[in-house]
């Protein structure tokens, strides 16, 4: 949960650069144009994308965390689940594929279920 909350810190200074230009002035080019204007969208979109599915992963966590029932099963989904969520936004930041947007959040989605499926199998060993 540590690394989503730190990779969500890096979106918003990454936001906070490309929105410079336009805020600050700073890095314009010389016509006066923001040259992250294209991209500035797709990252604002992915910032709000970490407030979503992720509630599902952080709720399942904190569960799993207070029944003190986390696994090798739980920490391997949570790993999947991070590595994911940054594939997710290099492909919502960098490219327009949503197909392959698509695939990697099948990914998150899966993972997340599979952490909820190990909440529900301790809670009901418990």
């Amino acid at each position: 949960m540590a690394i989503h909350v730190a990779f969500t810190a890096l979106l918003y200074a990454l936001l906070t650069v490309a929105r410079a230009p336009k805020i600050w002035g700073i890095g314009q080019r010389q016509d006066g144009s923001n040259p992250w204007a294209t991209v500035e969208p797709r990252i604002s979109a992915n910032l709000s994308n970490q407030f979503e599915w992720p509630l599902f992963f952080y709720a399942a966590c904190l569960l799993l965390i207070q029944v003190r029932a986390e696994s090798p099963a739980a920490v391997l989904l949570a790993w999947v689940f991070i590595a994911g969520r940054v594939a997710h936004s290099c492909a919502q930041i960098c490219t327009t594929n949503i197909r392959i947007r698509g695939l990697v959040f099948t990914v998150n989605f899966l993972a997340t279920l599979g952490l909820w499926a190990v909440v529900v199998q301790a809670r009901a060993a418990a």
